[in-house]
């Protein structure tokens, strides 16, 4: 596949994944995943993880900044620029059209159940996310406990995310430095 059909790959699959998924970033992760590493495989399983972990952490939007990720390891700077005009662009064309009629339609009743509807399923994509990213990721003590802890400290304590994600990261890297010192004695 030629580097200029990639790049024109990587903006039709990003406006396909930012036109049809309502929820947000963490509805996208599937979809992204499903396209990126099992149609095209583009990316392998384990790089798509850590492109989310990274998305995840850096400040932004989580699908804006897979697909900038995604496209710059798949094709570079226009790689990048590419996909991530493909994600905001369906966005930003409806939220546009939305925000001109919305005043007109937002109490009729088929309008409410449409969004209640959206609602359970874009809380079904979240839950597939997390599924997915459940059985990619390391599975032991460490990561159960920082799993729980920064659960509680978001869900219960509304600590900043952004606090949690670096000491999670934190904790992480200084948990796997010690195994690596551990194993290596």
């Amino acid at each position: 596949m030629s580097r200029k059909s990639k790049i024109v790959g990587l903006f039709l699959t990003f406006l396909k994944i930012g036109a049809f998924t309502f929820g947000g970033g963490y509805a996208m992760i599937p979809l992204i995943q499903r396209e990126i590493c099992e149609k095209r495989k583009w990316i392998a399983e384990q790089d798509i993880m850590d492109i989310i972990a990274i998305a995840e952490s850096t400040p932004g939007p989580i699908a804006i900044n897979s697909a900038t990720f995604v496209g710059y390891k798949v094709c570079g700077f226009w790689g990048s620029f590419v996909a991530t005009a493909g994600i905001v662009l369906p966005s930003f064309i409806i939220i546009s059209l939305i925000s001109m009629v919305i005043s007109q339609f937002e109490q009729l009743k088929p309008v409410k159940y449409a969004f209640i509807g959206i609602r359970a399923g874009v809380l079904a994509l979240i839950i597939k996310a997390f599924l997915s990213m459940y059985k990619q990721c390391p599975k032991n003590t460490i990561s159960y406990i920082v799993a729980a802890l920064a659960f509680v400290l978001v869900a219960v304590f509304d600590l900043n995310v952004l606090l949690v994600i670096i000491c999670s990261g934190a904790i992480g890297l200084i948990s796997s430095l010690w195994i690596r010192r551990r194993v290596a004695k």
